[in-house]
């Protein structure tokens, strides 16, 4: 398990540092620094279900370079950022300084975050896009979050759906499912010089492993950790393109199927509270 986490922190240490580019087109971080007011487009989208977070206690796990956790930020709450990468960290602490916003970051794997942040004292886990595939036990996961949720805190995490990461992206006239929708054991391996955003050079950390995880099995492990479901919402949109070939953009920044756009879920927003005091 460890050589997987060790080539997964490789990748993302090698895209965190093309994703960060100034000047790039993937995540045009430039604009955070240029606009005080600037959301991404994940967190806008999320912003309507997310409701009134002022003020409080958020930790958003696998924070990758900091935008949706600087965008988390800008609606008013006191956020903390965590992801394993040393370099996605740097590069989130430089954004954050650049745009004069007050975010804590810390570099640890989602699995120690209780030990390295400390157990109850969050009001709010946010979790976003492609977070879930790099975590082998969505069970662990589930426990994680519990353990950081103080009494009455919520979890938010909008994902992509398991039933697209099923699907093969490398044929591009229909929707072909390849992949288990289900948990296993074992990870899918993937050996990619590419990212999900346009970049000026190719990755050299290319290998990476990856789990899916089903709707079923997200929901009872978090009501096995004593969390209780409090909404569960399916998109027909994703903010990536995941199918290449067989998407459109809207101008909200997300992506559908153009010749099926409508007939399956392509991401979902869950939502659960901890046991109150």
């Amino acid at each position: 398990m460890q050589d997987f986490l060790a080539a997964n922190r490789a990748n993302w240490d090698d895209r965190a540092a093309l994703h960060a580019d100034r000047g790039g087109k993937g995540y045009r971080v430039g604009r955070y620094i240029d606009d005080p007011a600037a959301l991404s487009d994940v967190v806008r989208f999320d912003r309507e279900r997310l409701g009134d977070i002022r003020g409080l206690r958020v930790v958003h796990l696998q924070c990758h370079i900091g935008t949706d956790t600087l965008s988390l930020a800008r609606m008013g709450a006191r956020v903390t950022g965590l992801d394993f990468s040393p370099i996605g960290i740097a590069e989130a602490r430089r954004l954050a300084a650049d745009a004069g916003a007050g975010v804590d970051y810390v570099v640890s794997d989602v699995a120690d975050a209780v030990s390295a942040l400390g157990a109850g004292r969050f009001d709010l886990v946010y979790t976003g896009i492609g977070a879930l595939c790099w975590l082998p036990s969505i069970r662990a996961w589930a426990d994680v979050v519990a353990g950081l949720l103080a009494p009455g805190g919520r979890l938010f995490i909008r994902e992509a759906h398991p039933i697209l990461w099923a699907a093969d992206e490398t044929i591009g006239d229909d929707v072909h499912l390849r992949y288990s929708y289900f948990e296993r054991a074992e990870p899918l391996e993937w050996d990619d010089d590419s990212s999900y955003v346009e970049t000026d050079r190719a990755l050299t950390a290319t290998k990476t492993y990856e789990w899916n995880h089903g709707i079923g099995e997200v929901v009872t492990a978090l009501l096995d950790a004593g969390l209780a479901i409090t909404g569960l919402v399916e998109h027909d949109s994703v903010p990536y393109d995941a199918l290449p070939g067989q998407m459109r953009l809207r101008e909200d920044g997300e992506y559908v199927l153009h010749a099926r756009s409508g007939v399956m879920p392509l991401s979902y927003t869950l939502q659960a509270v901890a046991p109150g005091a």
